[in-house]
Parts: C-alpha cells; sequence; structure tokens
C-alpha cells in the first residue's frame, strides 16, 4: 500500500466504488451531471450511499435527518433526486419526508429505503421507489439512472 503523509498507511479501497474515472456499471453518462440528495442518520450506511450515488455518475448531497434535508432543498435549485432512510430521528421520518418533498418540490424524483419497515408503495407519493435494506448498490443505480432519465 503507498504511504500517505507522515508515513501512515492508506486503506484499502471499498470493494463497491470502482476505480477513480470509471462509472458504476449502471450509470448514465449521457445524462449528464444529475444532483442527489441522501438523507441517512447512519454516518457509516450515509457515506456508502453518497459513494454509490458518485460511482453512478452523478453529483451527491447528504443530510442526517428530514430537518437538515429540507434546509438543502431550500437553498439550492439543483436537487433532481431525494435518496433517505425511512427511519431517522428528527420532526419527521423519511416518508413524512417524501410527502413534503413531493407536495412542495413536484419535480424531485424519490427513493425510500429501510431496513425496518416494509412499505407498500403506494404510501408513498406517485412515482417514488421503495427498496428494502440491504439494498443492492445495482438496484439502485438502475433506478436513479432510470428516473432521471424520465424512464
Amino acid at each position: 500500500m503507498p504511504k500517505t503523509f507522515r508515513g501512515m498507511w492508506e486503506p484499502a479501497p471499498l470493494k463497491h466504488n470502482p476505480a477513480p474515472g470509471r462509472l458504476h456499471p449502471g450509470a448514465r453518462p449521457d445524462i449528464g451531471k444529475a444532483v442527489a440528495l441522501v438523507v441517512e442518520d447512519s454516518e457509516i450506511i450515509r457515506m456508502g450511499a453518497v459513494d454509490l450515488v458518485r460511482s453512478a455518475g452523478y453529483e451527491a448531497f447528504e443530510a442526517s435527518n428530514a430537518d437538515e434535508a429540507i434546509r438543502i432543498l431550500e437553498s439550492r435549485v439543483d436537487i433532481d433526486l431525494v435518496f433517505t432512510d425511512v427511519q431517522m430521528p428528527g420532526t419527521m421520518d423519511g416518508i413524512k419526508l417524501s410527502h413534503y418533498i413531493r407536495d412542495r418540490w413536484p419535480p424531485v424524483k424519490l427513493i425510500v429505503a429501510s431496513g425496518k419497515a416494509i412499505l407498500e408503495e403506494s404510501s408513498l407519493p406517485e412515482g417514488s421507489r421503495f427498496f428494502p435494506k440491504p439494498y443492492s448498490d445495482h438496484a439502485i443505480a438502475d433506478a436513479m439512472a432510470g428516473m432521471l432519465s424520465g424512464d
């Protein structure tokens, strides 16, 4: 392994992280640089989801709860997709957040994931997608590509 500053060893790259410059197999580079907001209270899971979004060829922002996500959505006009967990602390969970987003920012695409709640997609806003955790990185990347291309 190559040495970094002050002789410390660099950690091994994550298995799901392709080499720099390579896109995730489900990526659609013809779409352009869409922007996704990842909302997840678990820092480790959020880091993995942000990495997944970036490896799929999109720009990623992150929030640890719904309140932070709303502040980001209010301050940016370029968020195309929100990828949120269901269970998280704060004033609302991911289901309420997804309905709030649909009412306030109708064009924003929504992907909702949960390790505890198994949801009927009918309880989510129209056009949303639900994935149980643990989810497949390929399934999420494919869903993002399809939703962002209008398929």
